[in-house]
């Protein structure tokens, strides 16, 4: 594959252009190298490397792990133990999450399970307003279910 442009790198691997060079920012990407007019040019590892990178983000994966599995790939001879292990302690971490998303649902569940009369009378403000109404203890709940990367 010739050289590609940040731009056609970007199309090739699903990765936008501003999170290539992020990826390069934080060195799971090698630092590309440039014309003499400056343009980044990637060749196909580059872009190989990128679509790992992104489909490790889809699953989920954090960037410290992306980078140590990016490293083991490139360790071809060595145990997978390692990978293994990330992996189940991804795993974990997301069934952690569903966990809570799953206690998190019934409370609102049973929020929500009003006559719909007026305000005066809803259950989802008077829960809200008075913890003590709710059916357990779900302060932390929402941090846990938190999915990676997304932030309020």
């Amino acid at each position: 594959m010739r050289d590609l442009t940040i731009g056609e790198a970007a199309r090739r691997s699903g990765v936008k252009v501003n999170t290539i060079r992020f990826y390069e920012g934080r060195g799971l990407l090698p630092e590309a190298p440039r014309t003499d007019s400056g343009r980044r040019l990637y060749d196909g590892a580059a872009v190989g490397r990128l679509a790992f990178i992104r489909h490790a983000r889809d699953l989920g994966f954090p960037l410290e792990d992306i980078a140590d599995l990016l490293a083991l790939q490139g360790q071809p001879g060595t145990s997978c133990a390692p990978a293994d292990s990330l992996a189940r302690r991804h795993l974990a971490s997301v069934e952690a999450r569903i966990a809570a998303l799953t206690a998190l649902k019934g409370e609102l569940t049973r929020m929500i399970a009003c006559d719909g009369s007026d305000t005066a009378h809803c259950r989802v403000i008077e829960s809200l307003a008075d913890h003590a109404l709710c059916a357990g203890d779900h302060a932390r709940l929402a941090e846990v279910a938190a999915v990676p990367g997304v932030s309020d």
